[in-house]
């Protein structure tokens, strides 16, 4: 075993550009040796100066096909083999079950970090029971698996899938100075004065509530025109029927859809605030977290993983999810507001993101489990 070589496993390359980077620079910094296995993405040059082995693995994230995660599975334990890490860290779905299954066999000891079950446990069937079983299984021969909130965590516990340690962190953290505090941007009420702008920033997924931002967007443009709705992020390929229904939006006037960006700044800068619809609970939104840091007020609603980010009334808003009567007048109720109290809103969020969100103490996390497993 090398003592010294880390293994980081995840999905794609934004999850690791974005939010592991400066985990990585902390492990070369603290004289490890990086392994890197993720399928390959255009975010990888942008980690050119920075010392790793890469593994490009074949994951397909949101199929179910059995014979391709046997054959992910035979992939993490030939590279295990190969290398020989002296930890795994794991993160998303996939990487985090077979990745530790793989470890396991191995004896190669495993943090995962748990971003959320998603839709993964609701309901009830077989397909859940296959799940559950699958994930006990996996997590219960892990040294440490850090939950991103409190609600993933005691879920996690009653369904006997802790055995090791299980530590809370604020999601992946913010880095605080690649989103520092924006200037403010002048706003009207929605009828008169600059126009108001909000962002949607994720993946086109029904699961992220969509749907309800495009309802919403609608009721808002009827009787407050100086308003504007941005959707940014990728379709997924299982929801192409997303790219016809925004080109249509769009020709309306009523979602401006602009793709996936490698730079959310700009469009973070021009908005006042960010609206996030999730519908399912999440692990913990990196979206509000960064729009938080900016400075922009988060409207939100209150699954786990989203309402943690909010002091609510104080940093934005929280609001039933699902519930688009609710959003719509959470939206009306923020656009009532006037302009220097948003920009006082964002401000109380960007203070709390510095003192309890930022990445600096998920690195700490990390380093010291790290630690601990190679005493």
């Amino acid at each position: 075993m090398n003592n010294k070589l880390i293994a980081l496993l995840t999905n794609n390359d934004d999850d690791i550009y974005c939010f592991r980077k400066v985990l990585i620079e902390a492990l070369v910094r603290e004289g490890y040796e990086v392994l890197i296995s993720c399928p390959y993405g255009e975010k990888f040059k942008l980690m050119e100066g920075i010392p790793f082995i890469y593994d490009d693995p074949v994951i397909d994230r949101r199929g179910t096909d059995v014979r391709a995660d046997a054959k992910l599975l035979a992939h993490y334990l030939a590279l295990f083999r190969k290398y020989r890490p002296a930890v795994a860290l794991t993160y998303t779905a996939k990487p985090n079950v077979y990745g530790s299954l793989a470890a396991r066999a191995l004896g190669i000891p495993v943090i995962n970090n748990l971003t959320g079950f998603g839709s993964a446990l609701q309901g009830s069937g077989l397909k859940r029971g296959v799940i559950l079983r699958l994930f006990q299984t996996a997590y219960r021969g892990s040294s440490c698996i850090m939950f991103q909130n409190a609600v993933n965590m005691r879920m996690a516990e009653h369904f006997r899938m802790v055995k090791g340690k299980g530590r809370l962190i604020p999601g992946s953290g913010v880095d605080t100075k690649r989103f520092p505090l924006l200037p403010y941007p002048a706003g009207g009420d929605g009828k008169r004065g600059p126009v108001v702008v909000f962002n949607y920033i994720g993946r086109v997924l029904h699961d992220k509530g969509v749907d309800d931002y495009i309802e919403a967007a609608k009721r808002i443009r009827a009787k407050y025109p100086n308003t504007r709705f941005n959707m940014l992020g990728f379709i997924e390929p299982t929801e192409s029927h997303y790219k016809q229904e925004l080109e249509e939006l769009g020709r309306q006037g009523i979602v401006r859809y602009l793709g996936s960006q490698d730079d959310v700044h700009p469009f973070i800068r021009d908005a006042h605030a960010i609206i996030h619809p999730s519908t399912y609970g999440e692990g913990m939104s990196n979206v509000l977290l960064e729009n938080a840091s900016s400075g922009r007020p988060i409207i939100t609603t209150d699954n786990p993983g989203c309402r943690e980010t909010v002091v609510r009334g104080s940093s934005g808003f929280i609001y039933p999810g699902g519930d688009v009567d609710r959003l719509t007048e959470t939206i009306e109720r923020f656009l009532a507001m006037p302009n220097e109290e948003r920009m006082e809103m964002g401000l109380a969020g960007r203070r709390r993101m510095k003192k309890y969100f930022s990445r600096d103490i998920v690195i700490a996390a990390y380093l010291e489990e790290i630690g601990e497993l190679l005493k």
